[in-house]
């Protein structure tokens, strides 16, 4: 079982709501520190919630002049390494001093006697986040393009010199790959309900086939239509956010990460819902992955079925993690409710890739 799907995606998972009683906090506590940590800021402000996304809270923050964003730690008990706002806000920070897009940030918090937990402030960007892989209001033309514009924006992404930005110890440059198994088989390990058969043979059978790592780049970690903001009414991308994952590592990560939406089931959020995305001006695999290769320098993409098995193991693998936070009454929105029930359904998808690539 899956989210339901009603046509109205963008208004289930977008926008403001009052802030969560669960995910209230000392507002006045908070005032003093935006005070004096935000430059120019001033006024009494208001607080909202967005809706949407299962893992940081992130609040919209309203003055008579100007609105800002915060994105903090949740609370309970956190899996190891998890709901990292510190990372967030080096990369964010590190990247606003270039051309690629995304907010400029303000002050970051780790003084746990403020909110009871870390939490950064960046900017609040105007433009749309839409979570409808269709994106039913643009025109032909200009669904095309913002799909050539997300591929063309990652590829600039993994062309920045890390070191150059200061990032070069973002994270361990090598065996990428072989770490993230590791690393998301014990986040399985730690939030496992029951024995899911196409898991176990996963978690067997992937290490084994682990493609060799050619390059190091900036990973976004979780690059996909939703953590962008669009301008209102062009095919333009305003900013890139929600860097919670980003890390130093393999750029075919965040290539095959993308590249979900073509793969996964019909009965996916974040599928094409089957829809025909040749008539939609979409731009097919194919497409995608010869523009990414033009303008990285890349001739092709070796070993994809293994990228996409792992890609979809991942995410099962995230999913059981909300799942489990859902369990404890922690999870961000009640869409969380059904992710236990996706993992069974991205573990068999993952083998099917699996399969092919030991083919």
């Amino acid at each position: 079982m899956t989210d339901s799907f009603d046509g109205k995606i963008d208004h289930a998972f977008g926008g403001v709501r009052a802030v969560d009683p669960s995910h209230r906090v000392n507002f006045i506590g908070l005032e003093t520190w935006l005070k004096n940590n935000v430059p120019d800021f001033s006024g009494a402000p208001n607080y909202f919630q967005f809706n949407g996304g299962q893992s940081n809270p992130t609040y919209k923050i309203v003055t008579p002049e100007k609105s800002y964003v915060l994105r903090r730690q949740p609370a309970g008990n956190l899996l190891p390494s998890a709901h990292g706002v510190d990372r967030e806000y080096r990369v964010l920070t590190a990247l606003s001093k270039t051309d690629f897009p995304v907010p400029r940030t303000y002050g970051l918090c780790d003084d746990l006697t403020i909110m009871g937990c870390s939490f950064y402030v960046m900017e609040m960007i105007d433009g749309r986040v839409i979570w409808d892989l269709t994106i039913p209001d643009m025109s032909h033309e200009d669904r095309r393009s913002t799909y050539f514009r997300q591929i063309e924006t990652l590829a600039s992404l993994h062309n920045i010199d890390v070191g150059l930005v200061g990032l070069s110890d973002f994270g361990r440059p090598s065996n990428y790959f072989s770490r993230q198994i590791t690393r998301w088989t014990g986040q399985y390990r730690m939030a496992e309900a029951t024995t899911i058969d196409p898991m176990e043979r996963l978690i067997s059978e992937l290490p084994k086939l682990v493609p060799k790592q050619d390059r190091t780049t900036i990973v976004h970690g979780d690059y996909r239509l939703d953590n962008m903001i669009l301008h209102q009414s062009r095919p333009e991308i305003l900013a890139i956010i929600d860097w919670e994952l980003s890390t130093l590592g393999d750029p075919l990560a965040d290539l095959a990460w993308f590249l979900m939406a073509w793969i996964l089931p019909a009965s996916e959020r974040a599928s094409f819902r089957g829809a025909d995305i040749g008539e939609l001006g979409i731009p097919n695999i194919e497409e995608v992955i010869d523009r990414y290769c033009q303008l990285t320098g890349r001739t092709g993409i070796e070993n994809i079925d293994w990228l996409l098995a792992f890609t979809l193991f991942r995410l099962a693998a995230i999913c059981q993690g909300i799942s489990r936070r859902t369990q404890q009454g922690l999870a961000n929105n009640s869409h969380a409710l059904s992710a236990a029930q996706r993992v069974p359904i991205l573990a068999n998808c993952a083998m099917h890739f699996a399969s092919k690539a030991e083919a």
